[in-house]
């Protein structure tokens, strides 16, 4: 796990002194080591980060040059298998200097060029520059586990690990105005789009090629490709391959010569990665959680009932509004782009909790995406039945009459055109964010709706159409970034045993009966999890992992309301309908609790206006 950046310029000599700031500014990602190279013809230079996490000796330090010199890499993330693709590799006459998979990669590429990614499973980005063909390749993984952004000019390319490597290269004023309007149904922006006009997000399961003719990018992995025309109804075969293959995934991702733990919320998913990595571990490995002082939110009694089964070395922090206040203003500075999940507060303070144990943490995330864990798969289904569809507008009034608050909500649902996106929709109105016909209302945006739309090999369920839209979007741009630049921030690695592509690419074909038996969401992951740890530890409601904002919002975090949310910064920024928005903060004031979110989602983003500008 480390930071890496980089600069080719296709006319002329790059800024060195660019690249050392580029290098800079993401310090924190690697504290180990830090490495700069700069080509003999001037044109390109690497910068490299180091945390390091399989062999530890200098010798796997980067950039890393082939012995040839013709060749030079630097790479961020793990590729777990390096070492079946090494002996693969030796079998074939190449020698290696080091036991990094670091070398593994960069032999694999000289060997098998832009095919070497069908080998590699794990999380990674990574960049070789060619001598000998003044060449560029950057890869990213499947999933989108590992970040990568880039800026291209036509003449100058750089690249780098996060956005704040590469503002030096843009108008920081120049805002993308169509993801300004994502991030307000979303919560964040989706790729390949970033805040700023002229740095982008380099897509998952993507590399590209620059030389003197040019920028090629191409997919090398495609999520909908995995779709398989029939699904999988076995219910007994479907356990035992799922077993196996999550089994063989955090076999993989236990190789680590630094301690290691596991961040354990109590829920599903990360109960399961608890479980079987305690089974295959050869001691009782550390397991992290957080607690709330506000009992609705405190989910940590569960992770200790399951700690205590299995036999973990437990650590619990408790998270208060203090906690909350004093790193809230840090957001921007984590994420480099308005960002409004909640979940990454307490994700930083389980991160520093590890730190003191640990190294490396697996982590429970896309579960809910694989297996229908959350509600709006629910809601999905219900706004997909045609009379829905026919009578959404008399349900919508009908709900809103009804005195319970929450009904209200349950009413957006239902305000939907049939010409946008449905996906989309569910989505920002589960999270209670701005609906696309909200924004409207609420914000003067001079651009069409994005459309988020796949091309697929069966037709899906209502439930999988939107778990799919989360595979793509929520998971790569909010959870797994979420996850990577708060434990990046506290100088940990983590790894995602459920992400493995084989599993992903297994469970798309999953028959939902296996997914949703009756009102038991996650069935065929719970039936894995049973046999390690008893049901009746999990009769209850889910939980999420947020903090407890909106009673925070209306006491102690008040404060935030008011010195970023008023007249003056609204009209400011100058696209908010600033009258609505002052509205709407009165009405949360005045009692109407549910509204927290959209505020939040303003709050985030004018902090993050005062910390760029």
């Amino acid at each position: 796990m480390c930071g890496i950046a980089g600069i080719v310029s296709l006319n002329g000599s790059i800024d060195e002194s660019k690249l050392i700031e580029m290098s800079k500014a993401i310090a924190h990602r690697g504290p180990d080591a830090e490495g700069i190279f700069i080509s003999e013809s001037k044109k390109c230079g690497l910068a490299h980060r180091r945390l390091s996490i399989i062999d530890l000796s200098e010798d796997a330090n980067q950039p890393m040059t082939d012995i040839s010199g013709r060749f030079t890499l630097v790479f961020n993330g793990e590729v777990y298998n390096f070492e079946e693709i090494r002996d693969t590799l030796k079998k074939e006459g190449v020698s290696f200097n080091t036991a990094s998979d670091t070398e593994v990669v960069l032999q694999a590429y000289i060997h098998w060029r832009e095919k070497c990614v069908d080998q590699f499973n794990g999380m990674f980005a990574f960049a070789i520059w060619d001598k000998e063909e003044q060449q560029l390749a950057l890869f990213r993984d499947r999933i989108g586990i590992k970040p990568l952004y880039f800026f291209w000019d036509g003449t100058t390319f750089a690249f780098g690990s996060e956005i704040k490597s590469l503002t030096a290269f843009t108008d920081r004023k120049n805002w993308n105005q169509r993801a300004i309007s994502e991030y307000f149904q979303l919560g964040f922006v989706p790729a390949p789009m970033t805040i700023y006009e002229d740095i982008h997000k380099f897509e998952q399961a993507h590399y590209l090629i620059l030389n003197k003719k040019g920028l090629h990018k191409k997919q090398y992995w495609c999520l909908s490709d995995q779709l398989q025309k029939k699904t999988i109804l076995d219910r007994v075969g479907a356990k035992k391959k799922l077993s196996k293959l999550i089994q063989s995934s955090i076999d993989l991702r236990l190789k680590s010569d630094v301690p290691y733990g596991v961040f354990l919320s109590g829920g599903i998913d990360s109960s399961t990665v608890a479980s079987i990595a305690q089974d295959r571990a050869k001691q009782n490995i550390n397991t992290f959680s957080i607690g709330f002082t506000e009992a609705q939110y405190n989910e940590s009694e569960y992770a200790q009932k399951v700690a205590d089964h299995l036999g973990t070395n437990h650590h619990e922090y408790t998270v208060s509004q203090k906690d909350a206040q004093e790193l809230i203003t840090k957001i921007p500075d984590w994420y480099d782009e308005p960002y409004a999940d909640t979940s990454a507060i307490p994700t930083y303070l389980v991160s520093k909790l590890a730190k003191d144990k640990v190294t490396m943490v697996l982590t429970g995330d896309g579960g809910d995406e694989q297996f229908l864990g959350y509600g709006r798969y629910k809601w999905k289904q219900r706004l997909n039945n045609p009379l829905v569809q026919l009578g959404r507008g008399v349900i919508k009034r009908g709900l809103k009459n009804l005195p319970k608050r929450e009904l209200e909500r349950a009413g957006e649902f239902f305000n939907y055109s049939l010409r946008g996106d449905l996906n989309k929709h569910v989505f920002s109105v589960d999270q209670s964010f701005f609906s696309s016909r909200e924004c409207e209302r609420f914000f003067h945006f001079q651009n069409r709706p994005i459309q988020h739309q796949w091309s697929m090999k069966r037709n899906l369920s209502a439930a999988e159409q939107q778990a799919f839209f989360d595979l793509q979007l929520y998971l790569p741009d909010d959870l797994l970034t979420k996850v990577d630049r708060v434990t990046m921030a506290n100088g940990i690695e983590a790894r995602v045993p459920l992400l493995d592509h084989n599993i992903v690419s297994y469970t798309l074909n999953l028959d939902t009966s296996l997914k949703v038996k009756g009102k038991d969401q996650k069935w065929l992951l719970k039936q894995v999890l049973y046999d390690y740890v008893p049901k009746e530890l999990f009769d209850r409601p889910k939980w999420g992992f947020g903090i407890p904002l909106k009673d925070w919002l209306s006491d102690e975090l008040r404060f935030l309301l008011e010195d970023f949310v008023n007249d003056k910064m609204l009209d400011e920024i100058g696209f908010y309908n600033t009258q609505e928005i002052m509205q709407l903060k009165a009405r949360f004031l005045n009692g109407e609790s549910h509204l927290f979110n959209k505020l939040w989602l303003v709050i985030c983003f004018n902090l993050w206006v005062v910390r760029d500008l």
